[in-house]
């Protein structure tokens, strides 16, 4: 059986998700040195990312900016309290909200984690004005894929 090549639309190396994809990928592999002394993985990265931004959100306000349901950062969250990160406790007026709070040992690695935007951005080989320019086009194509 003779096989003929694939149109060039439905090549792999064509297709913006893969790209994506697989530099998603590439990120979450360049992050590991920066992240591994601060006992952190990429996704615990990112929740510590959101509530440095602010402390004390619920798990939803925490879902939302990370874009993820609370199947999948529930477990997440109950890794981090483990791990001493935050804590996990009912809203004072509402039991029916969890609120997310960093402890002391999670706000103390805020300082050590800055320098690892710096780092990235070195790693990435890019300068920063391209680098924001190129987040900018991704942000907006996530958007508009999301209200598609």
């Amino acid at each position: 059986m003779t096989r003929t090549p694939s149109p060039p639309e439905l090549r792999l190396d064509s297709q913006i998700c893969f790209a994506v994809y697989s530099a998603a990928h590439a990120f979450a592999q360049a992050y590991r040195p920066w992240l591994e002394p601060l006992g952190l993985t990429y996704p615990q990265y990112l929740v510590m990312l959101v509530l440095w931004e602010r402390d004390g959100r619920s798990v939803t306000e925490l879902a939302q900016p990370l874009q993820l349901d609370s199947g999948t950062l529930t477990p997440l969250l109950k890794r981090m309290e483990k791990a001493g990160f935050l804590t996990r406790g009912r809203d004072d007026k509402d039991e029916r909200i969890t609120r997310i709070h960093l402890t002391d040992f999670g706000q103390s690695l805020r300082d050590q984690a800055r320098r690892i935007p710096a780092a990235m951005l070195c790693h990435s080989g890019m300068d920063l004005n391209r680098l924001t320019e190129l987040r900018e086009h991704v942000q907006e194509l996530g958007r508009t894929l999301r209200q598609a």
